[in-house]
């Protein structure tokens, strides 16, 4: 198993713009004890500048000590919390590249974060104050100054007027709409769900033609178009700021259109064996009209039940469903109260619809996905699943 790491970061500004600093600790999460300071007097900034410059700090420190741990953040800013956690969007310009140098550090799947009240961040918030301190007197912190392991004293309040612009700050930053409720009449709070937003590859050659593409033909590349596609939904991404990991199929249609947007987010890919496409059998590259004429009886009984495979060795849509379901709850395991992109096929994502509304597999003829469309699902502690998104095509627009 990895190890795990602590890490509680803070900043503060005298001013807000002001003299600015940030301190970050990182904790042995079973004994408490300090494994490492960072912190830094930043000259003339602001509260949220500094928080999230002592975030980057302490996860660069984590990293330091063990590229491969899972890594805990706990800090008193929730406007940082909520922002890497992706529940709210980051829209003030001086946040962006700053949360993007935060996720670089770890993968995403290997950091959660978690808000804690000023006074359960002592060690960080004195660390800060040591930094501006230090930067008051001409001087930056040095390791040897520290006291915050000593003298866990409450650190000097920020002023009424610093909290005041701290809270306008975060209610500026804050989504501009409620998040949703959960599930039900009245239900209990769930907490935050997993979220999978669903993205069917670009068109491939073969898209326009409808011809069966599955996990047991020719595994195409994107057509030029096909990424024109992935390159439009890679901008949409990017601008609503909540994709926090990314996984795909490992067929190549996929894999190229998750690619176009990683690289936009700063994110890496992550392939799922589970993702993959139908394997179509006998059917590959071929039209519905000329499986009809080739397969008749094949064809009827494969859209009469999804036991039966498609001629050849195919998969039936059982089968798909058993290891997309399998593949479902190991995302969910992984990227608990996350939203993860996954790039992959038609079956697929009309599979996670079907088993999230708990409709019967005919319902799989009954849906409409296009290429690089967006569908989503969240996913609540419960069990419980909610549809949010289906077949959304409007960023092609």
């Amino acid at each position: 198993m990895p190890r795990t790491l602590i890490v509680e970061a803070d900043g503060g500004s005298r001013g807000n713009p002001g003299p600015a600093g940030y301190g970050a600790v990182v904790l042995d999460p079973e004994t408490g004890e300090a494994l490492a300071e960072a912190a830094e007097f930043l000259g003339t900034a602001t509260n949220n500048v500094a928080e999230y410059k002592g975030l980057v700090a302490g996860l660069r420190a984590a990293r330091a000590l063990d590229p491969e741990a899972c890594v805990h953040v706990r800090m008193d800013s929730k406007l940082v919390v909520e922002q890497m956690s992706g529940r709210w969007q980051i829209k003030h310009p001086d946040m962006k590249p700053l949360a993007a140098a935060a996720r670089a550090v770890f993968p995403p799947e290997q950091v959660t974060y978690e808000w804690i009240p000023r006074a359960q961040n002592k060690h960080a918030d004195r660390l800060a104050n040591e930094a501006m301190d230090a930067g008051k007197n001409g001087k930056q912190w040095e390791p040897r100054d520290s006291r915050a392991a000593l003298d866990t004293a409450v650190a000097p309040a920020r002023s009424a007027a610093a909290r005041a612009a701290d809270e306008a700050a975060e209610a500026a930053e804050a989504p501009e709409v409620a998040e949703a409720p959960a599930p039900g009449w009245g239900a209990p709070d769930l907490g935050v769900p997993a979220t999978l937003v669903l993205l069917r590859h670009g068109e491939t050659a073969l898209t326009p033609q409808k011809r069966f593409s599955g996990s047991g033909g020719t595994d195409p590349e994107l057509s030029p178009a096909g990424r024109r596609q992935a390159e439009a939904a890679a901008v949409s991404l990017a601008a609503r700021g909540t994709i926090q990991a990314v996984v795909s199929s490992p067929l190549r249609r996929c894999r190229e259109t998750a690619e176009a947007v990683a690289a936009r987010l700063g994110l890496e890919v992550r392939l799922e064996e589970g993702l993959r496409e139908t394997d179509f059998g006998a059917w590959e590259g071929l039209t519905f009209a000329e499986v009809r004429e080739r397969f008749p009886d094949d064809l009827d009984a494969w859209l009469a039940s999804a036991a039966v495979a498609p001629t050849g060795g195919g998969e039936s849509f059982e089968a798909v469903a058993r290891r997309v379901a399998v593949a479902r709850d190991k995302l969910l395991a992984r990227y608990t109260g996350r939203t993860v992109l996954v790039v992959t096929h038609v079956t697929p994502i009309k599979t996670l619809v079907r088993l999230a509304l708990g409709a019967p597999p005919e319902s799989l003829f009954r849906m409409e996905l296009s290429a690089a469309s967006l569908s989503a699902v969240a996913y609540y502690a419960d069990g419980n699943a909610s549809l949010r998104l289906l077949n959304d095509t409007s960023h092609l627009r």
